[in-house]
Formats: structure tokens, C-alpha cells, sequence
């Protein structure tokens, strides 16, 4: 697996274009909140930003207190949530170690899938998709 990770918030403007290619290319919306990336003000535009970002937990949390097998585990870390299996119970959202699942006001869950599709609509180059040490590792001994 290749998580997303931001090694370069100290270059984030706070712009949103991650999110918005988020919410548009993968959920198929048009809010900076319906995505799976969330960037937030560190405390003031002269702290910076932070990202909220799912971590690629294995075993994860969220697919754990699923009651419905919505959220599966991704093989090396993540999740992948198939939607239509979801009956917006939130027990993801509390279960998530850093607040990285957001449920909207109709029930509809969004979190990282780590697909990378925000990585290129950064103008200042803050995200990127890296593999992880450990499950590169293990594939090498495969």
C-alpha cells in the first residue's frame, strides 16, 4: 500500500485543492467537506495548516466496529468502504483513532482511501503517496 502522507504542511496556503479533487474526482461532489482529506487552520494563518488524513491502521479500528462490513480492510493498511453497505450508524467516525472519517448531515461517511487523486492538485507539492517500510518489506521477502 501506498499512503498518502503530508511531509510538507509547512508549504500548505490552505487552499483546499486537495479536498475539492477529492470531494469532485472520488465522491463525485462539490464541498471541500465531503472528502476524504480535511485541511484545518494549525491556529491562525501565521501557525500554518494542518491535514487530517486517515492512517492506514492494520488492523483498523473502524472496520472492526462495523456492524455491517461497510469498511473492509485494505491488505497492508486502510480501508475501503463500500457505501451502499453503510446504514450510517457513525461507529467508524468514534472508533477512528485521529478524527479522520467525517460523516455529512445525511449519514454518508467520507475518509482517505489513499488513492493519490489529491497528490497532483497541490500547488505547493505538501502531499505525496509513499510506500510504506514495513509492507515493502514484507513483499520483498515474498
Amino acid at each position: 500500500m501506498k499512503p498518502l502522507t503530508t511531509p510538507r504542511m509547512d508549504r500548505c496556503i490552505g487552499c483546499h485543492s486537495c479536498s475539492l479533487a477529492c470531494a469532485r474526482l472520488v465522491h463525485k461532489k462539490l464541498s471541500w467537506a465531503t472528502s476524504g482529506i480535511r485541511i484545518h487552520s494549525a491556529g491562525g494563518l501565521s501557525t500554518g495548516f494542518i491535514s487530517v488524513v486517515c492512517l492506514g491502521c492494520d488492523p483498523a479500528p473502524c472496520v472492526q466496529v462495523c456492524p455491517t462490513g461497510a469498511f473492509r480492510q485494505r491488505k497492508g493498511g486502510g480501508v475501503v468502504v463500500r457505501k451502499s453497505d453503510c446504514i450510517s450508524c457513525g461507529a467508524c467516525v468514534t472508533a477512528c483513532p485521529v478524527g479522520a472519517i467525517y460523516q455529512d448531515g445525511g449519514g454518508e461517511v467520507y475518509v482517505c482511501l489513499h488513492c493519490g487523486r489529491c497528490v497532483e492538485f497541490c500547488p505547493h507539492g505538501c502531499l505525496e503517496l509513499t510506500q510504506r517500510a514495513d509492507l515493502q518489506r514484507s513483499l520483498d521477502h515474498e
